[in-house]
């Protein structure tokens, strides 16, 4: 049997970043994934300042992937028509940008491997169990064998296979969102260089995006709630050619673009708090998708993904020996900085369920210079959706504060 400090199960951005570090930090970590990497994600592929400001702190060269685009410029348009352009800084590093999920977590996963973590992707997890006293717990993984570990970091996504062996998994459990995304090329100027958002009237509060890829390349998707609209995923389906038919919409695209290949769907899990985020009396933590550690409004999910994994690390490197603590001290953390945001942005989608409101909305953040710059600085969360309920994050910089990746070459003005 083989003998681990700590296994990480799933190396997406939550798992890969647990691994960098618990292996900067001395720990031997053993990192599994039933897929072969580089293994594509369903995303919108948008990376936000908190995403990036996490990737430049591990180290990670993003900016040199092939399809990395760093983007200034965000277009929000409302039910009515009004667009409304904001300007991101510039000469400060990068605040939004856009990478594909194919190369961005093969990049983190090599980077844990740098760090000297055992990555062994291609091997599914088949078994979780705890010892009976719970000194340890066994992952058995196909082509592995069984493995004893004193902890378990499980990011392996919204369906955890950790968390049904454990008997911790919600029965019918689909999540909260669902998305539908498509790549094109041969795309007009504006899905060049903008990063555009519009609130279509029957899909709020979700919305239909457009993010620049390099080579006139672009993301394009749209998100609803499964609770606010009456579309089934089969209806999405029939929806989505009508909206790339859309005039404005097809303004953005521009006549030539073409997709890549066929749309594909994916279920958004979002309820952070109100999943259980440990198991085997502490000694297995769950992070990211496992987690249902994904922003409610906007769906996204890469940065509270690696920022939980990184809590975790932290919880089991500072450990003296009292799992059921180290797993408290983690949930207190992550219900101190994810569930307030996860509040603010339930909040934010009463107010863009109806058109009326989300015509309010463009309309307010475009209201002034002040509101311009802070609205989209705060949009790409710059800082935690819901940073003003909590004081405890408040500090003198907010909203101040540079981007990261600073050499990097940023798209022309």
């Amino acid at each position: 049997m083989i003998e681990a400090d700590v296994v990480v199960v799933g190396g997406g951005p939550a798992g890969a970043a647990a691994a960098i570090t618990l292996a900067e930090a001395g720990r031997e970590v053993l990192v599994l994934d039933k897929a072969t990497f580089p293994r594509d994600k369903i995303c919108g592929d948008a990376l936000t300042t908190a995403s990036l400001r996490i990737l430049n702190r591990l180290q990670v060269d993003v900016p040199a992937l092939p399809s990395w685009q760093a983007t200034e410029d965000v277009v929000i348009r409302s039910p009515n028509g009004r667009e409304e352009r904001f300007a991101l800084p510039r000469d400060m590093g990068v605040f939004a940008a856009a990478t594909r999920r194919i190369e961005l977590d093969a990049a983190i996963l090599d980077r844990a491997r740098r760090a000297g973590a055992d990555v062994r992707d291609g091997h599914a997890v088949i078994a979780t169990e705890a010892d009976p006293e719970h000194r340890f717990v066994t992952i058995d993984a196909e082509g592995v064998g069984p493995i004893q570990a004193q902890w378990v970091i499980a990011a392996d996504g919204m369906w955890s296979p950790v968390r049904k062996h454990l008997g911790l998994a919600i029965e019918g459990y689909r999540g909260e969102a669902h998305a539908f995304r498509q790549y094109f090329r041969h795309v007009g100027p504006r899905a060049c260089s903008e990063l555009f958002i519009t609130f279509e009237e029957d899909l709020l509060p979700g919305y239909l995006w457009s993010f620049p890829l390099p080579g006139g390349g672009a993301n394009v998707g749209f998100g609803i709630h499964r609770d606010r609209t009456g579309y089934t995923v089969r209806e999405m389906a029939q929806v989505w050619p009508d909206l790339l038919q859309r005039p404005h919409i097809r303004a953005v695209l521009g006549d030539d673009a073409v997709a890549e290949g066929p749309h594909r769907a994916w279920p958004i899990p979002a309820r952070i708090g109100r999943l259980a985020l440990s198991g085997a009396r502490g000694r297995v933590l769950f992070v990211g998708d496992a987690a249902a550690a994904v922003d409610v409004m906007s769906g996204e999910g890469i940065g509270q993904a690696m920022q939980t994994g990184i809590w975790a690390a932290e919880g089991i490197i500072a450990d003296e020996g009292y799992p059921a603590d180290t797993a408290h001290h983690y949930e207190r953390k992550v219900h101190r900085e994810l569930v307030a945001d996860d509040r603010m942005s339930a909040a934010l989608i009463r107010l863009l369920s109806s058109p009326r409101g989300a015509r309010f909305a463009v309309a307010a953040a475009a209201l002034s210079p002040w509101t311009r710059r802070n609205f989209v600085r705060w949009l790409f969360e710059d800082e935690s959706r819901g940073v003003l309920l909590t004081p405890s994050r408040w500090h003198r910089d907010f909203l101040g504060r540079p981007g990261s990746y600073r050499d990097a070459v940023r798209p022309s003005s």
